[in-house]
């Protein structure tokens, strides 16, 4: 089972790599927030909700369209983005500043969910230490 430490230790290590993201909330199957960066659990229930919101709205449009599962979602605003990844039932949310690297962004939320719950891999500071220099490219 996952615990709230898990998550926590995830994002932190996630927002100690990507300069890009400004908030971030990791929400369990059951819609609990795990973890998150929003120190306003108002506002962080409520950006948790709206996210869910656009998740349910995007599911609706693939079904309508035919198309494959929805695993992560991008709404690009001239404010910045909101990024959104499903992965073994939880969902990684994010805010970013005015046109991030979409990619890079999607990899390391990816990365976030992936390692919740993983033992800490021996050479994770020499990734991270490629990454931030990745990041001033």
């Amino acid at each position: 089972m996952l615990s709230r430490m898990d998550a926590a230790q995830a994002l932190a290590d996630l927002t100690e790599i990507s300069s890009q993201v400004v908030h971030v909330a990791i929400v369990d199957e059951s819609g609990a927030v795990l973890a998150t960066t929003i120190p306003d659990t108002g506002r962080a229930t409520r950006f948790v909700e709206r996210v869910a919101t656009l998740l349910d709205e995007a599911e609706e449009l693939r079904r309508a369209h035919g198309l494959p599962g929805l695993a992560q979602l991008e709404a690009a605003t001239l404010e910045g983005s909101v990024f959104a990844v499903r992965r073994d039932g939880r969902v990684i949310a994010a805010t970013t500043r005015p046109d991030p690297t979409v990619g890079l962004v999607f990899y390391d939320l990816k990365h976030c969910l992936r390692s919740i719950g993983e033992a800490p891999a021996t050479n994770g500071a020499a990734r991270r230490t490629r990454r931030k220099s990745g990041d001033a490219a």
